[in-house]
């Protein structure tokens, strides 16, 4: 099983990103998928997850400018980011949890997801 965030990059600040967490290995409409991201010096936080029956969930300091969203027959999962501020800089990682299917469980605890369960993550610089 293999995770692999991309998407990542150099932005000015209100500008937006796509990060896209492409899955291999595993069959998305059975897994919960979570965005996470750490900032340097800081704890990684959750920022969204989807759960297999396409429920959202986001963190309160991105509610309103992120959207995930995922493509099941792509098994890919995506995080539109729109409206970034210098606080988004960060790494972000992707990660899986199994739920079966149709299931709204999702969470953005990081100690819900296993050590394997983690993608290589993708650099995101807001700044002017």
């Amino acid at each position: 099983v293999q995770l692999q965030a991309s998407g990542g990059g150099l932005v000015q600040p209100g500008g937006s990103l796509r990060l896209s967490c492409a899955a291999s290995g595993i069959t998305l409409n059975y897994y919960g998928i979570g965005w996470f991201r750490q900032a340097p010096g800081k704890e990684r936080e959750g920022v969204s997850c989807s759960g297999s029956d396409d429920s959202t969930y986001y963190a309160d300091s991105v509610k309103g400018r992120f959207t995930i969203s995922r493509d099941n027959v792509k098994n890919t999962v995506y995080l539109q980011m729109n409206s970034l501020q210098p606080e988004d800089t960060a790494v972000y990682y992707c990660a899986y949890r199994f739920t079966g299917r149709g299931s709204s469980r999702c969470e953005l605890g990081t100690s819900y997801y296993g050590t394997n369960s983690w993608g290589k993550g993708t650099l995101v610089t807001v700044s002017s």
